[in-house]
């Protein structure tokens, strides 16, 4: 299937004054193969050829990004034009638009016999009439449609959405919402009313645990439960209250109910974990003496042996602990095997203590760990302290060829490239970088060292790159034909709000569950946790099964990186980089890793969303530009502030972005400091040698963003690489 060529000339001259106005690029609205890539998938249902998921064209995947009101008129000619299916997948996102901007009675226009029409999407659309015609006015037809869907769609998550409208006047069918479709997050709204009018409900409060993981005050149900109820939970109750915990990273609360919770060596090992990331060192060495006696032959027991090693104090006897950590991971676990003779490395030479034997163990037995990576990594700053370049230039190629998908494999490959002594060799060495490592720092900087037009940290600030913004995604891996069909849509609320009905494995997720779990958070902006759960796919495929590959394959779709890579807030970005002449992939850079695009999250010093802005620096800069009125949670006044001020560190520091960069995290005082009291001269070594580790690895994080960025959306640079990386 696809568009024919009169077809498409046709659509695209009807489309091209919306094309101009929206700044369109002719790639994105050309593409013309279907944009769609049909992986193994975990189908919650058995849906009939006729329901199930059918691509959706360029032009119509091209509109996504846009907000509803830039592409309505774009919509309406796609309505008309096209295959059925083309038509239906328009006509439901241009009502579901027309109802967001609340304009009720043309989304019914367009609704009208589409429930017919787009079997697949059914109940769904029923329940976008029954919006519509609550806006147009019509509330009894509004209350008619909702009892429909009842009677037509009773399994269906449009139930509970009809439960809980239609519950308002008829409180029983609240009840029914909370016996039938419990997960769904209207029914945790119901949930979350009843409690303001009576608190202490045990079965809300249950529910919530389980299925409110989103609510922004999702731990003060922990507590009232847990206080109000302690001594009616049960262990299986106690699991639930654990995870949220640990999802939330309250880790000794966690810990304490993970102690109640049914028994295994997981539940075991995070209780102790919980209690030492939670600061309470005495009971979680008892927790750790616990899970190892409990199950001595349990996978998450060389880990606590290693953990208890590490809260000992006396060497002689934390030596007992890692030979015994290292005995039962050595042939089953050979990465942790090799994580722990370091980390005991670590501690005999902090103590002054000969570890050649052990060196000599990791090296030879271990060679192509991330432990001994580690280890060769130290023993190349050696070298190059001793000024030994030459040496550690042998040492960084061992990592290169040893271990290339290791934390320090794109610094070896990068230094072994600059300390190259022929220009042939330092090519070699800067290939392989950007074939093994092309999303690392390193990677950017063999770019700038090769002359490729990409800014250097002295031209970053003014750079204007063209940025291509993407027209496909990596589709869903787990669900529903439906939940994948409002993906692909770009009804990505929608497509969440089903997802939390349809997840039941949330505690123990499948490779494909997690991957379409973090897809899904993205779509509705929950950055932090989106990121989060993709980039510990590939931890989990190393640590874990993957027999099918699937990660790697995911991994090959340029929607993996787009996605760890998101352009979010990329409109008032730039409009606030514009002013203040500012490159803004850097500022969206620094956001990426100061908050992860959450605009409410809090930092331990208070600093506030998005870019990270201190509420006493908000005041200053406030006053600097007139600012009387403002919101630091709010999006565009949180990045007028921030922008502002990356624009005064720059102004500092010469239009330098490392140092400006660096002043942003670290102060002014400490990188003043640094420039005077350094001898250093270049500027890669500088880098290296910034003495907070908190800011040598924030400045080097947010230029590897920045380098991401322009990687994956300037089709130049994306270009450049590849042929780069593949002479």
């Amino acid at each position: 299937m696809g568009i024919s060529p009169n077809r498409l000339g046709l659509f695209l001259k009807r489309l091209a004054p919306w094309i101009v106005s929206m700044g369109l690029s002719a790639a994105l609205v050309l593409g013309l193969a279907w944009l769609f890539l049909k992986p193994k998938l975990e189908s919650t249902d058995d849906q009939p050829r006729s329901q199930q998921v059918t691509p959706i064209n360029s032009a119509l995947a091209a509109l996504r990004p846009l907000p509803a009101q830039q592409r309505l008129d774009p919509l309406r000619q796609l309505a008309q034009q096209g295959t059925t299916q083309e038509q239906n997948q328009a006509r439901y996102v241009l009502a579901a638009d027309l109802i967001q901007l609340q304009q009720g009675e043309e989304a019914l226009r367009w609704l009208k016999g589409l429930e017919d029409r787009y079997s697949l999407l059914a109940s769904h659309i029923a329940v976008l009439q029954a919006q519509a015609e609550t806006l147009a006015g019509q509330n009894e037809s509004a209350k008619t449609t909702w009892q429909r869907i009842l009677a037509d769609y009773p399994q269906e998550p449009a139930a509970a959405e009809a439960l809980f409208m239609l519950g308002k006047q008829e409180p029983e069918l609240w009840q029914q919402a909370i016996t039938d479709f419990p997960a769904h997050p209207r029914t945790v709204e119901i949930a979350v009313a009843q409690l303001k009018d009576n608190p202490k409900q045990f079965k809300l409060l249950m529910l919530i645990a389980e299925h409110g993981l989103f609510l922004p005050n999702y731990g003060d149900y922990l507590t009232q439960l847990t206080q109000d109820f302690k001594a009616r939970l049960k262990p299986s109750d106690w699991q639930i209250i654990a995870f949220g915990y640990w999802e939330k990273q309250v880790y000794k609360e966690g810990a304490l109910a993970y102690a109640q919770a049914p028994q295994t060596s997981q539940t075991a090992y995070r209780a102790a974990r919980g209690l030492q990331l939670g600061g309470d060192k005495k009971n979680a060495i008892a927790a750790y003496q616990t899970i190892i006696a409990a199950y001595p032959q349990a996978k998450e027991t060389p880990l606590a042996l290693s953990k208890l090693a590490g809260l000992e104090q006396d060497l002689s006897k934390a030596a007992k602990h890692y030979d015994r950590a290292f005995q039962r991971s050595r042939e089953q676990q050979p990465n942790l095997a090799a994580q722990i003779l370091w980390e005991r490395i670590q501690r005999l030479q902090k103590a002054r203590q000969p570890s050649q034997t052990i060196q000599q163990t990791l090296l030879q037995q271990f060679s192509q760990t991330d432990g001994a990576a580690a280890l060769r990594w130290q023993q190349v700053e050696k070298q190059r302290e001793a000024g030994n370049l030459a040496g550690a230039r042998q040492l960084a190629l061992q990592i290169q060829d040893q271990n290339p998908n290791s934390p320090q494999a794109a610094a070896a490959a990068f230094w072994a490239g600059k300390w190259a002594s022929s220009p042939k060799e330092r090519q070699m060495a800067f290939q392989n970088l950007w074939k093994n490592n092309p999303d690392s720092y390193y990677a950017w900087r063999a770019a700038v060292l090769s002359g490729w037009d990409v800014g250097d940290f002295t031209s970053i600030r003014s750079f204007q790159p063209q940025i291509r913004f993407p027209s496909t995604q990596l589709p869903l891996a787990a669900g529903s034909s439906a939940l994948q069909e409002l993906y692909q849509l770009g009804q990505y609320q929608t497509a969440w709000e089903r997802w939390q009905w349809e997840f039941r494995n949330r505690q123990q997720p499948s490779l494909s569950e997690q991957l379409t779990d973090g897809l899904l958070r993205l779509g509705v902006r929950d950055y932090l946790d989106g990121i989060f759960m993709l980039t510990h796919l590939e931890t989990r495929a190393r640590e874990e099964a993957d027999p099918e590959r699937l990660v790697e394959q995911w991994q090959e779709h340029p929607g993996f990186e787009q996605a760890l890579f998101p352009l979010a807030y990329f409109t008032p970005i730039r409009k606030w980089s514009n002013q203040r002449n500012l490159n803004p992939l850097l500022v969206l850079s620094l956001m990426r890793q100061e908050s992860r695009f959450q605009p409410k999250i809090r930092s331990v010093a208070g600093a506030v969303g998005l870019m990270q802005v201190l509420p006493e620096t908000a005041e200053w800069v406030s006053n600097k530009i007139g600012l009387n009125a403002y919101q630091l949670d709010s999006v565009d006044d949180n990045i007028n502030l921030g922008t502002w001020y990356l624009d005064y560190t720059h102004r500092n520091y010469n239009n330098n972005s490392m140092l400006a960069i660096a002043s942003y995290n670290a102060g002014p005082g400490n990188v003043n400091r640094w420039v005077k009291q350094t001898t250093i001269t270049d500027i890669d070594e500088f880098v290296e040698a910034i003495p907070f580790p908190e800011t040598n690895n924030y400045v080097k994080s947010v230029s590897e963003n920045y380098w991401n960025y322009l990687r994956i959306y300037n089709p130049r640079i994306q270009q450049l690489v590849q042929t780069q990386a593949n002479p």
